[in-house]
């Protein structure tokens, strides 16, 4: 029997997605066949809206309705202290337990073994964002704020950064990356860098991602943070 090629197309286009093997490609594809077009055009629209709907802030690098988003233009975060995380869902996770810092998103990990380099995340920004912060706090050209429209913050709303929590997963690929981190920003000018560097603390296990962790383990682990010495 010959699958149409509708739903052969909509399966290998399941497939591709993180997670999904044939046979739940198949079962998604053949349930919508029996979805309501109203539905399945709801479905269509969302997804066809995702990339529209959304930016990527240039700040931060997490994903958001506006550029800069809503957490770096919140005047009540803690504007001294960032968490790097991996992903935007990782953001979510830390907001859920409490976290009111800021976030430097660095959209993945330096994997070798899947031809990803550190020129392939955004550490890079994440160090430029470092050097305008301090730049800023001298009171130095080339403000941090630069990069804002002077209506969304001032300079009372900005804070040097004295801390940066290296909230990678804590795999073995997670902690490679949060050790090269830690090395960029103690080199910082070319000499050692005044900025705090932790790495979040107890209550993960060794190998464990953030984002399946609970509210209280998460907040644990930020209370625990320990520096992060090379």
């Amino acid at each position: 029997m010959k699958i149409p090629k509708s739903i052969r197309n909509l399966i290998e286009a399941f497939e591709r997605l993180p997670g999904i093997g044939p046979k739940t490609a198949q079962r998604l594809t053949f349930y919508l066949l029996h979805v309501p077009s109203e539905e399945l055009e709801m479905l269509s629209s969302s997804v066809s809206s995702l990339k529209l709907g959304t930016k990527i802030c240039s700040i931060c690098r997490n994903v958001g309705e506006d550029d800069p988003c809503e957490v770096c233009t919140d005047r009540g975060r803690d504007r001294e202290v960032i968490a790097v995380v991996e992903s935007p869902l990782d953001v979510l996770a830390l907001e859920k337990a409490g976290f009111k810092g800021l976030y430097h998103v660095i959209h993945g990990v330096i994997s070798p073994l899947n031809n990803i380099g550190p020129d392939d995340l955004y550490i890079n920004d994440l160090m430029k964002r470092l050097k305008r912060e301090s730049a800023a706090s001298e009171g130095t050209e080339g403000s941090a704020y630069n990069y804002l429209s002077g209506d969304v913050l001032d300079s009372a709303a900005s804070g040097e950064i004295k801390e940066v929590i290296l909230a990678t997963n804590t795999n073995m690929e997670g902690e490679s990356t949060a050790m090269y981190i830690s090395k960029l920003i103690s080199g910082l000018n070319g000499q050692s860098s005044a900025v705090k560097i932790t790495r979040i603390g107890r209550g993960l296990p060794v190998g464990g991602d953030i984002v399946y962790a609970d509210d209280i383990t998460l907040k644990r682990a930020l209370e625990g943070r320990v520096s992060f010495n090379l």
